[in-house]
């Protein structure tokens, strides 16, 4: 528990390097995905996932298409947390990863509670997703491994 909430956010990371750079990658996919949603909704919502927004009537279509691009720029949120985190507060890579996965695992979540009846199948959007869940996966758990020269270092002491 003191990897994901330590006593102080220090620029000192403590997990095996692969961490960060799955963490730079993962954030920079989930700020393009959240920058896309923004400034392009329409072709997001059609083609990644799938939304037939062209069948909607004009008032509920642009409202879908605010919501969406109102959740791009939510989308952006814990990136932006994510990049400082890398710049400033290493300490709190881990916690920035438990909230990505808070956020991923609670998507799909809410994806089963509110299913939509696409009959075009599983658009793309599901499995790009999926792939970013997997590899923030892999990422938190190498961010809790401490490296050998910390591992060393607090075994002398």
């Amino acid at each position: 528990m003191g990897r994901l909430f330590p006593r102080q956010f220090d620029n000192d990371y403590r997990g095996l390097r692969t961490g960060l750079w799955l963490l730079v990658a993962v954030l920079a996919l989930k700020a393009l995905q959240g920058a896309n949603s923004m400034f392009d909704p329409v072709r997001i919502m059609t083609s990644a996932d799938g939304i037939a927004v062209q069948t909607y009537p004009p008032e509920i279509a642009a409202t879908a298409i605010q919501m969406f691009a109102l959740l791009g720029l939510w989308l952006l949120v814990l990136p932006l947390i994510g990049i400082v985190a890398l710049i400033r507060y290493r300490a709190m890579i881990p916690f920035v990863y438990l909230m990505l996965l808070f956020q991923q695992i609670g998507a799909r979540a809410l994806h089963y509670v509110y299913p939509d009846d696409r009959a075009a199948g599983t658009p793309i959007g599901v499995f790009v997703n999926l792939a970013i869940l997997g590899v923030t996966v892999l990422g938190f758990a190498l961010s809790l491994i401490p490296r050998a020269r910390a591992a060393a270092t607090a075994g002398a002491e």
